[in-house]
């Protein structure tokens, strides 16, 4: 079969062009006008002077964006991990189940991940709420203080952490049985004609199979942990938001509440940045560790 390479590359420019050009409009446009903001002094509506790298030599100097940089990362670390953790075990308890019991658990565990970020902030605030939350009525009855979850800073990362893990696990768990499935069956029943524990079973054949999944699920949470800003904006209602502050959050501060556009984007593109050089080199990292796996 005679093929013309020019009319393939023609009809392939022309299918792929759409795609290109809405990504341009809706990401390579912003993105630029977000840089360019970011060397002026810009408003966050309207058009500024030109102030060149002034707003990224302030920001070290600025103890707010030190603790948004500082809260954000102890959020990462109360979550990515952990979640990645808790999203494996449960996924490994439901893999046991069969028919409708083990879909009924299934959708038991996503069930939370389908809520708007407003249910969940209510449904723990009914349950965490120092005057009237469920839990502080059990703490009555056993004769414990009641203690101001959200009002303390040295409680409210971890509780947000715990309900951000709470709140997203469900599709971690989805990718973790997606790929205990892909696990030819054959694999296991040759481990235990060789008389391989669960426990050998899991280190030697579950977890390295698994691990290109893990990858993937530990990558996602990394980018969406290290955007944290709803959970937090929430819960800080009524307690202490400044010394809560995560990156978005404070971007959102300086943006739509001192009206500072420019210092807004320079913080969102270290932001940007940030995300990309960690997404990077922890892909890097599990690709290498999972080569060491096999």
């Amino acid at each position: 079969m005679i093929r013309n390479p020019t009319r393939e590359a023609l009809v392939a420019y022309v299918l792929i062009a759409p795609f290109v050009a809405v990504y341009a409009l809706i990401f390579i446009y912003p993105m630029a006008q977000l840089f360019y903001l970011s060397f002026t002094d810009a408003p966050l509506i309207g058009s500024g002077d030109f102030v060149g790298v002034e707003h990224y030599g302030s920001l070290p100097s600025d103890r707010r964006f030190n603790t948004a940089i500082w809260n954000t990362a102890y959020f990462v670390a109360l979550t990515v991990i952990p979640g990645t953790i808790v999203a494996l075990v449960i996924s490994l308890g439901v893999s046991r189940l069969s028919g409708r019991l083990q879909s009924l658990v299934l959708a038991l565990f996503f069930l939370p991940y389908i809520l708007p970020v407003s249910v969940v902030y209510r449904l723990w605030d009914w349950t965490l709420n120092f005057q009237f939350g469920i839990a502080m009525h059990v703490f009555d009855m056993i004769g414990i203080d009641r203690v101001p979850i959200f009002k303390v800073t040295g409680w409210f990362m971890p509780a947000v952490a715990f309900v951000t893990i709470w709140w997203t696990a469900g599709f971690s768990i989805l990718l973790f049985l997606a790929g205990l499935r892909a696990i030819p069956k054959e694999i296991y029943e040759a481990a235990s004609l060789d008389n391989a524990g669960r426990w050998r079973t899991f280190r030697k054949v579950t977890w390295p199979l698994l691990w290109p999944v893990t990858s993937l699920v530990l990558t996602i949470q990394l980018i969406l942990q290290l955007k944290i800003f709803d959970q937090v904006y929430l819960f800080s209602d009524g307690g202490r938001p400044n010394d809560n502050l995560v990156m978005v959050y404070y971007i959102f501060q300086r943006a739509f509440e001192r009206d500072q556009g420019g210092h807004a984007a320079a913080a969102a593109v270290v932001l940007f940045l940030i995300v990309i050089v960690v997404s990077v080199l922890n892909f890097q990292l599990m690709r290498l560790s999972g080569s060491r796996n096999r």
